[in-house]
């Protein structure tokens, strides 16, 4: 049976000083990557910047020091930013901070009943499907920071419908500078990585930051900041703790349900992709267990949902990062960015930071993946992942992933039937015919 001990402990033994500047270097490295990410996934998250880093922070140093992964990075992921905007629209922030221990809460019991292997059973077709999903309903919520909309509404747009209506409507009052930014930094996130190879080792949405401030400072443009939107803070994330109450936690344990379950596929899918990059094996329940103790912590802690990030745990390898350590110093080296550079975060524009989220956004919409799919799958497949995609779009993730297993099931039991044949009794006396 797998063992419930974190990585760190076994790692630990054969520790040497070369590896441990190797995990330095890395920790650093992705920490940079982290930065942007992390205040444009809050950002779309419908929360404060400075709370994406307080996740990358408090999670992200949790799940490295308790993991069942040698290389897992940890923090706000884009998977998450609908769920957690819809939460804070419905329920505020309180809201939020008692779904994430709660989603927190069931991922341990998830671990403790070692129900990591059962993850790989769900369809490929649902994951497919909402996160194609998330995909365009991100894609959509940036569009009016890309172009500078001014977008008039009594009330915050929440729904996915909304925002597009929204955007639509108000076409007409194009920033025409800020729609320059955007675009000029949209070329960096895409022409960036095909540069000379001293050049790849500075992250591309860093590049892209750097040089929208620098345009929009220097001659002097008008381009909304973070800093016109949102006040910002240097200040640490502190301990508190929310006030339970039952009415509350009758509203957002569904999406505490979605939640861990969100966080449970992709974290113990970033471990298998990275799994293949070391040739280690990870413990998915262990993982699972500190999943969801970096969720608790983040959340005491003001943070939003946390889980493993598929292409900060692949830089991470890629720099040299070979043990947890490497997770912890990535948190660190966000904690001092966090006291020191934060105040600088005001600066950066608003279509800088759409520009990285719609790159974010076609980084996950595996449509190759979902073109395949509907191409070359069976119909009761296609059917499975085209009602999650459309239902993850126009209504939201808990309604997407409770249809998409119903279907799923139905489907199978239906697929079942065809295959099976069932024959009806024959009835054989065991009484002689004596009278014959």
């Amino acid at each position: 049976m797998e063992k419930l001990k974190p990585k760190l402990f076994s790692v630990m033994k054969t520790y040497t000083k070369e590896q441990f500047f190797k995990d330095i270097i890395a920790g650093i490295i992705v920490a940079i990557i982290a930065l942007p990410l992390s205040i444009a996934l809050a950002i779309a998250s419908g929360v404060a910047p400075e709370q994406g880093i307080f996740t990358a922070i408090t999670a992200g140093f949790v799940i490295s020091f308790l993991g069942g992964s040698r290389v897992q990075i940890s923090g706000p992921t884009a998977a998450f930013a609908t769920i957690v905007a819809g939460i804070v629209a419905k329920n505020g922030m309180e809201g939020l901070i008692i779904a994430t221990i709660l989603a927190g809460i069931i991922l341990i019991i998830m671990g403790l009943l070692r129900l990591g292997g059962l993850i790989k059973f769900i369809p490929y077709t649902i994951t497919t499907g909402f996160t194609s999903g998330i995909a365009i309903t991100i894609l959509i919520g940036q569009i009016k920071d890309f172009f500078g909309l001014t977008v008039v509404s009594e009330e915050p747009l929440v729904e996915t419908t909304e925002k597009l209506m929204g955007a639509f409507r108000s076409f007409s009052t194009i920033n025409w500078q800020a729609t320059a930014i955007g675009i000029a930094c949209l070329l960096i996130l895409i022409l960036w990585p095909k540069m000379p190879k001293f050049c790849k080792k500075i992250p591309p949405s860093l590049i892209a930051i750097i040089v929208s401030i620098a345009l929009v400072s220097g001659f002097n443009l008008n381009v909304n900041t973070i800093g016109d939107l949102y006040e910002i803070s240097n200040k640490l994330p502190s301990f508190s703790i929310p006030s339970f109450n039952f009415a509350t936690i009758q509203k957002v344990f569904p999406d505490a349900v979605t939640i861990a379950i969100l966080a449970g596929i992709e974290s113990l899918l970033s471990c298998v992709v990275s799994d293949n990059m070391i040739h280690s094996k990870h413990r998915s329940n262990m993982e699972l267990v500190a999943q969801g103790a970096g969720n608790i912590t983040s959340g005491l802690f003001g943070g939003i949902p946390a889980t493993g990030a598929i292409a900060r745990t692949a830089a991470n390898v890629k720099n040299g990062g070979r043990t947890p350590v490497s997770g912890m110093v990535h948190s660190v080296t966000l904690l001092l960015i966090l006291v020191v550079l934060m105040p600088y975060a005001t600066l950066i524009p608003m279509p800088a930071i759409a520009a990285i989220l719609f790159m974010v956004a076609y980084n996950m919409s595996e449509w190759r993946e979902f073109t395949h799919l509907v191409k070359t799958a069976p119909k009761s497949d296609i059917i499975v992942l085209v009602t999650t995609f459309v239902l993850t779009i126009f209504f939201d993730l808990v309604v997407a992933i409770e249809v998409g297993f119903l279907l799923a099931a139905i489907l199978f039991m239906k697929r079942m039937s065809e295959v099976t044949e069932v024959e009806g009794w024959k009835y054989i006396s065991n009484e002689s015919d004596e009278d014959d």
